[in-house]
């Protein structure tokens, strides 16, 4: 009943959670029907001033800036069968972000959410289910984690995911480089940089995966509903028409007689937006800037990504991302990236003694697609981007941190980032981030 009271959410959801808890099944002895874990976590960052000889409604501004975000999590687990589970993730967030969150491809902090603010805010980030249909093989362990209830698995299974949750939860799932909250903080650390991914302006969404996963390899797909608008918090119900199409391909190897995985992605959204062409042919033919406002339709956005991540030793992992979409169309989820490729590296403190320390390394190149250089040097405005003009060139990041573990649950990590090109244009920056992380969790 405690679990009832304190959830923010509606009544009826709220009884309709209860109810499933109280309802699950007894397990065996050494799995729980309900389990329950928890994380916090405070990014402050700072910017210095660089050299700008002008900027425009959407740049990263030239002045020093500081910035910062908070979440925290519950993370909720029930039972409800012996192959069902049933996950909860009502989460809190605050924060300001950089120059209103403009003026970078590669974001410096994860955590940044469009619906965020100076105000502290609840809401449903997750609440799906997972069923399992075992298959065969051997019988696999699964520790109790965050959105995931310890139980067994057979080496060769069907797993459906239904609900709201984050596609990056079942899709492009790297070891090394997806967690803000406790590894890389760069946007472009989270997928790649060019998948722009079904989610609303918090990052989640709704939809439905299907994997299918043996020894050998995986594949899995899904769809899911996008945003009404462009980086909008509200998704469009109408999934036949609109709509974040996925699929994936997984083969692990060995490398050097060390594990390896490697990974294909193929991506294609039907979405209400705007196409840089079309922008650019309006405001010639009325003399005017271009508007991809003015020339939103129905249309799709394609694309592909390719990664891999290997264990180099047992204290060390590293990995690799290139991706890749047409760049017709506006950015409509995730970030202003058309052609993305980013490496790193993540080092466990087991060698100098400290196990649950970690550091890491990774540079991110980031790009964009010839229509979108041509609107943004033509003084259009994007979502994230918009200097009034532009002297192209790649952006690329490098970024560094490490993570010291002063608790049982608990790290302070210190982080920086170099930004060369910020908003792809050679005119201004570099830029330089500073960071200081607090995370904890049960």
């Amino acid at each position: 009943m405690f679990v009832c009271y304190i959830l923010p959410v509606s009544k009826p959801r709220a009884i309709g959670i209860c109810l499933a808890l109280l309802s699950a099944p007894a397990m065996a002895q050494d799995e729980s029907p309900f389990e329950l874990h928890a994380q916090s976590t405070y990014i402050r960052q700072f910017k210095s001033a660089f050299d700008a000889p002008y900027s425009g409604p959407n740049s990263l501004r030239a002045s020093r800036e500081s910035s910062y975000t908070f979440t925290g999590t519950l993370f909720i687990g029930a039972r409800l069968g012996e192959s069902t589970e049933a996950y909860f993730n009502p989460e809190i967030v605050q924060g300001v972000p950089f120059s209103g969150l403009h003026g970078v491809g590669g974001f410096a902090n994860g955590e940044s959410q469009r619906g965020a603010g100076p105000n502290l805010k609840g809401y449903t980030a997750r609440l799906f289910l997972r069923h399992t249909w075992n298959l065969g093989g051997e019988i696999e362990a699964q520790e109790s984690a965050q959105n995931q209830l310890k139980t067994r698995y057979a080496s060769e299974r069907i797993v459906v995911t239904a609900g709201s949750l984050s596609v990056l939860d079942v899709f492009d799932a790297m070891d090394y480089s997806r967690d803000a909250r406790t590894q890389f903080m760069n946007w472009a650390s989270l997928t790649y940089g060019a998948w722009d991914f079904p989610a609303d302006a918090r990052g989640y969404t709704w939809g439905l995966a299907v994997e299918y996963i043996r020894p050998g390899w995986a594949v899995r797909a899904g769809r899911f509903l996008v945003p009404i608008e462009s980086n909008g918090p509200h998704l469009d119900s109408k999934f036949t028409q609109r709509y974040g199409d996925v699929a994936e391909f997984e083969l692990p190897y060995k490398l050097a007689g060390r594990a390896a995985i490697a990974r294909a992605l193929v991506f294609r959204n039907r979405v209400e937006a705007g196409g840089f062409n079309d922008a650019i042919a309006l405001g010639t033919a009325t003399a005017s800037v271009p508007d991809l406002t003015l020339v939103r339709r129905t249309q799709s956005k394609s694309g592909f990504g390719l990664g891999t991540q290997v264990e180099v030793t047992e204290a060390v992992g590293a990995y690799l991302r290139a991706g890749w979409n047409d760049g017709r169309t506006e950015t409509f989820m995730f970030t202003e990236i058309d052609r993305s490729l980013a490496a790193g590296a993540l080092v466990k403190g087991s060698p100098w003694n400290r196990p649950n320390d970690s550091m890491g390394v990774a540079v991110y190149l980031n790009g964009l697609s010839g229509p979108h250089r041509n609107y943004l040097a033509s003084g259009g405005q994007a979502f994230f981007l918009g200097d009034g003009r532009l002297n192209y060139g790649s952006e690329r990041i490098a970024e560094a941190y490490y993570s010291l573990n002063v608790a049982p649950a608990a790290w302070i990590s210190l982080g920086a980032q170099r930004a060369v090109n910020p908003g792809y244009n050679r005119d201004r920056g570099p830029a330089n981030f500073l960071g200081l992380r607090l995370h904890a969790e049960i």
